[in-house]
């Protein structure tokens, strides 16, 4: 089968690899129809790895994606050959204490599609998957849309951790992919506002198209006076979704006192900075985002009842054979990429 690998930092590489086999009797063959490229493949693309997660190369990238189950194994009893599935990347232990706690996205036991270390990502025209990992969608969801359900999950999931958004006014600092997922989930759930921010006016717009209500650009525009302008008592909750200290900051300072701060980008950097006196003062709450933890169905029922349409996050299709050329555009953010996905 054919792969597409990293050979080294921001150098792609289709190569030839045997198709794999299930060894397993819960495992699943399933025949990659969309890849979506995310912020943290382009981490390993850019700088070859996210903190302590260090890219042996060559390596596979990737790990939002969809498909058509080509063979199972002799335990499967949810899935035949021919179901369209999406794709949940992670595959926890279901053993470990965190698993039993109900905390599969930090099982210690995690093995990740794309991650170092765990396993190799899906831009290939085959991955074997845990039966627990393959969630059956109907025939009329396009690939793509299936693919989607990965990054907004994370925005379900996002959302759960903030507590009642319904009739609250929130900020998103950052409107990539996972800011976007984390919008439309809020809208679902009924917040009052929305404040979204960008560096890239392109994504802005789209913002504003999907349903945020206010929107500003940091190189021009007075963030934290803009927000106390929309609403003068401040914030009751942040989503950080771009990874960048400058946005953090800002957000402590967006929060009204009891306010919460949850924070889903992943940094380039190896630590966040926080003043002391103004999270303590304010009583600020810190939320991380693992992941998601149990979002993938819900997600897909959220997209096949039409209470959340992600279509227009969509922005650029390309061919597998066109792999490095997608990758360099959405590392250099250009031509207003927003979720950029690969058709195999």
């Amino acid at each position: 089968m054919k792969a597409m690998v990293l050979m080294d930092i921001r150098k792609i590489e289709i190569i030839d690899k045997p198709v794999p086999q299930i060894e397993k009797g819960d495992k699943v063959l399933i025949r990659i129809k969309s890849v979506g490229i995310c912020g943290s493949d382009i981490h390993y693309y850019n700088e070859g790895n996210i903190g302590t997660q260090v890219v042996k190369f060559p390596f596979t990238l990737g790990h939002e994606c969809s498909g058509i189950v080509e063979k199972t194994g002799p335990y499967v009893k949810s899935l035949k050959p021919g179901d369209h599935v999406a794709i949940d990347p992670a595959m926890p232990c279901y053993n470990c204490s965190q698993c039993r706690q109900g905390r599969y996205h930090t099982c210690l036991n995690l093995r990740f599609l794309g991650c170092p270390g765990q396993e190799e990502g899906c831009l290939s025209e085959y991955i074997v998957m845990p039966e627990k990992s393959c969630y059956r969608v109907d025939e009329e969801m396009p690939f793509d849309i299936a693919t989607l359900s990965e990054p907004l999950s994370i925005g379900l999931y996002a959302t759960e951790l903030a507590g009642r958004l319904e009739g609250r006014k929130i900020a998103i600092l950052g409107s990539g992919p996972i800011g976007i997922s984390v919008l439309l989930m809020a809208k679902y759930k009924k917040t009052a506002g929305v404040y979204m921010t960008d560096l890239i006016d392109e994504r802005l717009a789209l913002a504003s198209m999907m349903g945020a209500n206010r929107t500003g650009n940091p190189e021009r525009d007075e963030i934290v006076a803009d927000v106390r302008n929309w609403e003068p008592e401040l914030l009751d909750v942040v989503f950080e979704c771009c990874g960048k200290q400058e946005a953090a900051d800002q957000a402590i300072k967006m929060l009204k006192p009891g306010g919460t701060l949850v924070i889903a980008g992943i940094p380039a950097f190896r630590e966040w900075k926080f003043v002391a006196e103004d999270i303590r003062r304010k009583e600020i709450t810190i939320k991380n985002v693992r992941r998601q933890n149990e979002m993938v169905q819900p997600t897909l029922d959220l997209i096949s009842s039409g209470k959340i349409t992600p279509d227009k996050m969509i922005t650029h299709i390309f061919d597998f054979d066109r792999v490095a050329e997608a990758y360099d555009l959405v590392a250099g953010y250009r031509d207003g990429v927003m979720k950029a996905m690969i058709h195999l």
